[in-house]
């Protein structure tokens, strides 16, 4: 049987998979082999994760979750999904500040990618990490925490440094959220963007280039929003991201309180978001100054778009400093494409975006598809050689980003 990831356009080539069960099994592993990689819940839409080598799942490793109340923080297994993780944070009354639209993802995986939420004043998920345990290339453990000099280039890594085994994240206190739609966006109302980003602790907007939603995710006491609010009206009840879906697999709406983790993600943790993942997806990462312009000129060409596309979301993504993370240096906005599985017809439209948004200086989601390859920095280029001088966690993913 061939493994694939959850979308089944990437089929894995690695010679042997394995699942070990302790650190001293994993080290030995990788001390092992000439080619190795790790491979997280699989929802990556391209090759990051691949290899020719050998692949190594952590499903069967230790799972104990270890929460520090006193330091605010929590040790996670790398295999551990946001899901799980979120139940027992909120059983102990801490939550962490955000979560992506999805909760089936595992931490480790979505953190080497720079995978985010949304809300202005929130960074990517990798940005919580306050340190992080791996194997190196020669079977060591090696911990890189907050404050090391090579901690900014080893979070959002790609895979390439080694195996991350677990991670110490940042945590809050719990707190509830209430979750709006509001529909009938008017294209107009983009020139009110900032306003209508910060309307809520976490704010959305899906568009399929022409139709506009707003989904509002809002803590605390905050103000009602006005019947006919930047030209929208209230969704009279449940929505799916796709308007054609039902909204059973979609977290509570209209305005219903309840905990962090079961309004942050669009999707619950007990439904699986779609089919089989029937889809492909894409992003790009562009500075918030640009988030008008670039959003107006992709409604210039949403006729081009929409053949292709299920869904795109709009989301916003504070600064952090890690080197390969998306969000390095400049407060951004994602443009983010679920596209229909249809890789020929797709690649096209999808280079005609890049070429649209070429003039904003976008970043690439490094777990989605893309064409063009941003610039590595050369520090991260002269940390993966002394990390792994042999390039035994290299891929043909890792090898495009670092030039050779």
């Amino acid at each position: 049987m061939t493994l694939s990831n959850w979308a089944g356009n990437t089929a894995f080539r690695a010679s042997d998979v394995h699942h070990p069960s302790s650190l001293d099994e994993l080290r030995r592993l990788v001390a092992g082999s000439a080619r190795i990689r790790a491979l997280g819940s699989g929802h990556s839409f391209n090759d990051v994760a691949d290899t020719t080598g050998d692949l190594v799942v952590l499903d069967r490793m230790p799972d104990a979750v270890e929460i520090d109340r006193a330091a605010a923080q929590v040790r996670v297994p790398a295999r551990t999904t946001y899901a799980r993780l979120a139940r027992q944070l909120d059983a102990h009354g801490l939550a962490l500040a955000n979560l992506a639209s999805l909760p089936h993802i595992s931490v480790a995986g979505s953190v080497a990618t720079g995978t985010h939420g949304s809300g202005d004043a929130i960074p990517s998920l990798a940005a919580a990490v306050s340190s992080l345990d791996l194997v190196t290339a020669d079977g060591s453990p090696l911990t890189l925490a907050r404050g090391d000099a090579d901690f900014p280039g080893a979070v959002v890594a790609l895979g390439a440094l080694g195996i991350v085994t677990s991670l110490t994240l940042d945590v809050v206190p719990a707190f509830e959220v209430r979750q709006y739609v509001r529909e009938g966006l008017p294209v107009e109302a983009l020139a009110h963007f900032d306003a209508i980003m910060a309307a809520g602790y976490s704010v959305s907007l899906f568009t399929d280039w022409r139709d506009t939603r707003v989904w509002l995710k809002r803590a605390g006491e905050q103000p009602e929003l006005p019947a006919d609010w930047y030209g929208t009206r209230p969704a009279d009840g449940p929505r799916h991201p796709l308007p054609a879906m039902p909204a059973g697999p979609c977290t509570t709406q209209l305005g219903v309180p309840g905990p962090w983790h079961e309004r942050l993600p669009h999707f619950r943790a007990d439904f699986e978001p779609s089919g089989a993942g029937d889809e492909l997806q894409s992003e790009l990462i562009l500075p918030r100054e640009h988030a008008v312009a670039a959003l107006r000129a992709l409604f210039a060409i949403g006729e081009r778009i929409r053949p292709v596309l299920h869904i795109s979301e709009v989301r916003t993504v504070a600064a952090d400093d890690l080197w390969l993370s998306p969000f390095h240096g400049r407060d951004s906005v994602g443009v983010h494409f679920t596209w229909i599985k249809d890789p020929e017809g797709v690649r096209p439209v999808l280079e005609l975006v890049e070429e649209t948004l070429a003039p904003f200086a976008p970043r690439p989601h490094w777990g989605k598809l893309f064409t063009r390859w941003p610039s590595c920095p050369e520090r991260f280029r002269s940390l993966a050689r002394r990390l792994d001088p042999e390039g035994k966690f290299a891929n043909d993913f890792t090898r495009r980003l670092l030039g050779e």
